[in-house]
């Protein structure tokens, strides 16, 4: 079973937000570090880091070397290195509040969120609105040190709620539930419909939980109570036919992805799962309508492919087929081969 949520995913997005020279290092005029940062700006990581170390050779006491040091390792992803660095940076100056903002994320992202935390929570007291990725760090390695009370605090900090609120109960379990947090997550989602039982989207992530565990009457459950509050709620008619299409309800699932679809033309997934239930009833060639407007909206994705080669052979188009299923199994390597 495909899942539902992805932390590559949430790796990614941080790398490309978090991977920045600061900009007021940039902006300091230290004419020995002028070479090495015009290396960072140009992603010559490898070259400014020699650099740093060549001047580090001819002048080891040279004020404000281990913080370029660190910011140049941080920019490389060499984390290890980076904290190192950083760590003597702060020696030089504990209230370097960049340096000690660095040294929170290059722990975490080093795979240490124990230790990330003592850092990121200086920088949050330092500065009531510091940078909001390093507050979601901060809520995340409170999550992976099973510090739930503390991550829920600092995701209410960061979407501006009070922290005993129903909406920080469903931001914390959103999170719980991407890091694969299951009975944890289930747990603050169920506490926020209690405080809110009206609340939108609650009950929509507890059908998402359920339906990951193929617990499809407590999913469907949820999705309808979901829609009763929410009824435009495009996704939430999407799991709905998911649910349904599960325990063979093909009629009703067809309809309420119609109305996904309707509510939501811009939506994947919708079109792939109405080519699938199309498929298991007998309708091909309808099925193939809705794949291939699949295929226009995401040609990468190898599951429309492959449900498409299916419906080919059905409809006994066995060249259509097997150009769809071989070009459904190449996306399918290609996907698993990325780290």
């Amino acid at each position: 079973m495909r899942r539902l949520w992805s932390l590559p995913a949430i790796y990614l997005s941080l790398f490309a937000i978090l991977l920045i020279v600061p900009k007021s290092s940039a902006q300091q005029p230290d004419a020995p570090f002028v070479s090495s940062r015009h290396l960072l700006e140009q992603g010559k990581f490898a070259e400014a880091i020699d650099s740093l170390n060549a001047l580090a050779k001819t002048n080891p006491d040279l004020k404000g070397l281990s913080r370029e040091l660190g910011i140049a390792y941080y920019r490389k992803g060499d984390f290890l290195n980076a904290v190192a660095n950083l760590q003597k940076a702060l020696k030089e100056n504990p209230e370097d509040g960049e340096a000690t903002q660095l040294t929170g994320l290059s722990l975490y992202l080093a795979g240490k969120p124990g230790d990330a935390i003592p850092y990121l929570e200086k920088v949050q007291s330092w500065y009531p609105s510091a940078n909001v990725d390093a507050a979601y760090i901060l809520g995340v390695s409170y999550i992976q040190t099973k510090n739930y009370p503390q991550a829920r605090g600092a995701f209410a900090k960061m979407f501006g709620v009070p922290p005993d609120s129903a909406a920080s109960y469903l931001f914390t379990a959103r999170m719980l539930l991407r890091l694969d947090f299951g009975p944890v997550a289930e747990e603050y989602g169920k506490k926020a419909t209690e405080l809110d039982p009206k609340l939108p989207l609650a009950h929509f992530l507890l059908g998402e939980l359920y339906l990951y565990q193929s617990k499809i009457p407590d999913a469907i459950a949820q999705f309808q109570q979901e829609l009763a509050i929410n009824p435009a709620h495009a996704a939430s008619y999407y799991k709905l036919a998911d649910a349904d299409s599960r325990v063979q309800k093909f009629d009703e699932a067809e309809k309420l992805l119609q109305r996904s679809i309707w509510l939501d033309p811009t939506a994947t997934g919708p079109y792939v799962l109405m080519g699938k239930v199309l498929q298991k009833k007998g309708e091909p060639a309808l099925a193939v309508r809705s794949l291939q407007r699949a295929i226009s909206m995401d040609p990468n994705n190898a599951i429309p492919h492959h449900l498409l080669g299916q419906a080919y052979r059905d409809l006994g188009r066995t060249e259509d087929a097997e150009r769809e299923l071989r070009l459904a199994e190449q996306l399918q390597s290609r996907d698993d081969a990325k780290p």
